[in-house]
């Protein structure tokens, strides 16, 4: 988004450790979008609303899908070099095939396409003088101020920990746009990095932004198994290029559950996984590619054939231990098409926000194309907004945070307790499969947690383990109030007290000062 404003305005880029550091630059499979003759729109649309099992918005669907040819050649001209085919200058770019997918459209760098569009977009960044980069700096709270006479919220800048000095500094903006990631840190196993504590989606809850379907929390069907792998993720493409998921003496599961087999949509796969590890008492599953050529998987896949050597597992010879862990946080701060949030002047973009695209299961490698497309949201709305109001300079309001600062924390044993103890409990409660009874003990545990945190976080120094730590106790909060809210099963929310789908499509929307209900999904 940054680098599609215009060079006249003054934009500050936050990063809560090293500017790389996010989901994106861990996301192996690729981006998707309808560039063969014998794909379509129309199909694309379909394949993903299906995904989402009936909550996908319409309209944002197909506007995606539709800006997808044109998404893939923007990242093109910023020079992202996606494989091809083959190595001649005209060569077409390689589409592959993911579960969910009808037909490939899957665009990708080999094994790391995230790693790939970042490093090209950040070397941009790098590269224009009025965006200022601001590393190892963490969000608190964000300022927002409520006009006399009136009932809008406005968004005003955020308070920020700068973790190498420790002083909190106010950052003041005329528009704030959150695109901190999901909230996956909320589970004791996930693929993600460390980053991903629910940051924005928190502080955007304080704040009073509506949040939508928060338990539809994405479990990636195979992530690596081994005691020295943090959680080391198998791109669904593996399955897509002929991967067969198998138990351990071989056998081949997945049609049991779906005609796709190892293509069905990730909430089923997932599913099935957890199921068969129950029913065997196994600890993994397999994921086998070693009929396929050596040249083939070395070329395919170069950084999961090296990243599984270092465990010592061929990927040539044998299969993969795999297991389910969280990966993706499909709901999130509402917004519009237009990326606007309810707070006037805040936007949300990426896997902190509920765009509608995803539902209630978000299909493979939808993802970066949604990021794309809701930045450029971002930047055609700051412009005509600009239009309207180009005043360069803030109103000269008074906003200062007040809170005791510091290098450590007096009780950081008992704040790294709580983050096992929070993580545990979600993990052993509001997993993959749910009941009412471990959802109503988990809301009960929550709430204890969260008078110690947040008396914890008044009295103590501040730090970036405290701010994640109570952040995350908001997040665990919000998810089981919503799993809690949704009398059904449906996508990704699989509860064994309600195991069927209801007729009628709803959204779980959660707001600080409202009352928690569903709401029907309508718009067209």
């Amino acid at each position: 988004m940054a680098l599609q404003l215009q060079e006249s305005l003054s934009i500050g880029l936050i990063s809560k450790t090293q500017l790389h550091e996010g989901s994106t630059y861990y996301a192996q499979g690729g981006i998707s979008a309808v560039l063969s003759k014998i794909d379509s729109i129309d199909q694309h649309v379909e394949d993903t609303m299906e995904a989402g099992a009936g909550l996908c918005k319409e309209n944002i669907v197909q506007a995606v899908a539709e800006d997808s040819k044109e998404i893939i050649q923007w990242l093109l001209d910023q020079g992202v070099e996606f494989t091809k085919n083959d190595k001649s200058p005209d060569a077409k770019l390689h589409l592959t095939k993911e579960g969910g997918h009808t037909h490939p459209r899957i665009v990708h760098a080999a094994d790391k396409t995230g790693e790939v569009i970042q490093d090209s977009l950040i070397d941009k960044l790098k590269k224009r003088k009025n965006i200022e980069i601001f590393t190892h700096h963490v969000a608190v709270d964000l300022i927002i101020s409520t006009p006399q006479k009136s009932s809008i919220r406005k968004c005003h800048g955020a308070f920020i920990l700068n973790t190498r000095n420790n002083v909190v500094d106010t950052f003041r903006a005329k528009y704030v746009v959150i695109a901190t990631g999901g909230a996956n840190k909320v589970y004791l196993y996930t693929s993600n990095p460390d980053t991903s504590s629910g940051d924005g989606i928190a502080m955007a809850y304080r704040a009073g932004c509506d949040i939508a379907n928060m338990e539809f929390m994405q479990f990636h069907p195979t992530c690596l198994y081994h005691r020295d792998a943090k959680s080391f993720l198998i791109s669904e493409s593996l399955r897509g290029e002929g991967g067969r998921l198998v138990l351990p003496n071989g056998k081949e599961f997945m049609h049991k559950y779906d005609s796709r087999g190892v293509l069905a949509p990730r909430d089923i796969v997932a599913r099935a996984i957890d199921s068969e590890m129950k029913i065997q008492g196994l600890d993994f599953v397999m994921l086998d590619i070693s009929h396929k050529k050596p040249s083939f998987i070395k070329k395919r896949f170069p950084s999961i054939y090296k990243k599984c050597l270092e465990f010592n597992i061929d990927i040539t010879k044998v299969g993969i231990p795999v297991v389910p862990a969280t990966h993706y946080t499909c709901g999130g701060i509402n917004i519009d098409i237009n990326a606007r949030t309810n707070i006037e002047n805040l936007y949300a973009i990426g896997e902190v926000a509920h765009s509608g695209l995803h539902g209630a299961n978000r299909m493979a490698s939808n993802s970066l194309l949604e990021c794309i497309f809701f930045s450029k949201k971002v930047q055609k709305d700051i412009i005509r907004q600009e239009k309207f109001d180009s005043t360069k300079n803030l109103k000269n309001n008074n906003f200062s945070f007040t809170r005791t600062i510091g290098k450590n924390s007096s009780e950081t044993i008992l704040i790294k307790n709580l983050w096992k103890e929070i993580r545990t409990l979600m993990w052993d409660y509001v997993g993959i499969v749910r009941t009412n009874e471990r959802l109503l003990k988990a809301k009960i545990r929550t709430s204890i947690y969260k008078k110690e945190i947040e008396e914890l976080f008044e009295k103590n120094i501040i730090s970036s383990d405290l701010i994640e730590l109570r952040n995350l106790i908001y997040i665990a909060e919000i998810i089981i109030t919503s799993a809690l809210t949704r009398k059904e099963s449906r996508g990704l929310h699989y509860n064994l007290d309600y195991p069927k789908m209801s007729c009628k499509p709803e959204d779980t929307v959660i707001n600080k000062n409202k009352k928690s209900k569903l709401k029907l999904y309508q718009e067209k």
